[in-house]
Parts: structure tokens; C-alpha cells; sequence
């Protein structure tokens, strides 16, 4: 993880994910398990982490997420649409059984995919840094820009440190919107 603040943040998403009985998932491409570590690196993560689906091939993403294959023709892997599709088809590729219950979809997804460089996206010519962060909640889905410097580390890491951010943004605004 990039910062102690990061590690903190992601302790503060499990502590709420737990109180709140919710399963997270990870669809990962540019950051290639990166999101998942910064998740699993935090004691308790089991309480709420499923698990993740790198899908740094392009095809994986619709073998695995279910992402549609004639949009990855169209627009490439590094899509708003595309880390939607990613993000949704996540909790479906890690549902688990809850307790002695039926196998259910995780409740939470988050997705990254971008162009972690030094070359742009070979399919869109996108440049390095350009990065899609999208996290999947019930019947809504939040994706977000990113354009990002740097080597291809750190594009990586910011990549992971912005996701973080946004599945924090999403479940906190989730938990204004719960009656009292």
C-alpha cells in the first residue's frame, strides 16, 4: 500500500463493511492484484473480502466479468463502460454463501483497468496514466477518470490509493442515504 492513510482508510472500509453485513470484490486489470493486497493486508479483511479476478488480458475480462465482447472490440479494455461491466461482473464471478444460506453475488464490487505504461493502450492509443476506477453497489455503479503521472509504479499505486478512495466515497454516501 502507498501511505499508512491508505492502510487506515482501508481498516475503516472493513469496520464499516462488517457492521454493515457486506461481501466486497475486486476486478483488477492495470493494478494486477495490487487492490486486492491493500485489502488483505489489513487484519479482519476476511470478514468482508470474497476475493478478486485479475483479468489483465483483455478476453478475461469477458471470459471471467462478463463484460460484453463487442464493446471490448469497439472501445478497448481501458472504457467507463468497460470498468462498469468489470465492476458489476465481479460480484457475480466471487458470490459466496452467506452462512448456511444460498450463494449470493458480493455486495460490493470495485475495478480498475487503464494503461499503467510506459507505452499507450496498443488497441485506443490512450496514453499512460489514463485509468478507469469504477465500484458496483446494489443497483448503482460509480466510475471515475483518472489521469494520472508517473512511472508505471506509482501510476499503479494511485491507481489502488483512488480506488480506495471512491469504494470509501460510495459507502459513505450509501450510509446517508439508510433511514435512522
Amino acid at each position: 500500500m502507498k501511505s499508512g492513510a491508505d492502510r487506515d482508510l482501508v481498516a475503516r472500509i472493513i469496520e464499516r463493511a462488517a457492521s454493515r453485513g457486506l461481501r466486497l470484490a475486486v476486478a483488477e486489470s492495470l493494478t494486477g492484484g495490487l487492490l486486492a493486497d491493500a485489502v488483505v493486508s489489513v487484519p479482519g479483511a476476511s470478514r468482508v473480502f470474497s476475493g478478486g479476478v485479475v483479468a489483465y488480458d483483455t478476453a478475461l475480462k469477458h471470459a471471467l466479468l462478463g463484460v460484453d465482447a463487442e464493446l471490448l472490440r469497439e472501445r478497448g479494455p481501458v472504457d467507463d463502460e468497460v470498468v462498469r461491466q468489470m465492476a458489476e461482473g465481479v460480484r457475480r464471478a466471487c458470490a459466496t454463501p452467506r452462512g448456511s444460506g444460498p450463494v449470493v453475488p458480493a455486495d460490493v464490487g470495485v475495478a480498475t483497468t487503464g494503461v499503467a505504461g510506459p507505452d499507450p493502450d496498443a488497441q485506443t492509443g490512450q496514453p499512460a496514466g489514463t485509468v478507469w476506477i469504477a465500484v458496483s453497489s446494489g443497483e448503482r455503479t460509480q466510475s471515475r477518470l483518472l489521469s494520472l503521472d508517473g512511472d508505471r509504479s506509482s501510476i499503479r499505486a494511485d491507481a489502488v490509493a483512488a480506488a480506495i478512495q471512491l469504494l470509501w466515497e460510495c459507502l459513505e454516501s450509501e450510509r446517508a442515504s439508510e433511514p435512522r
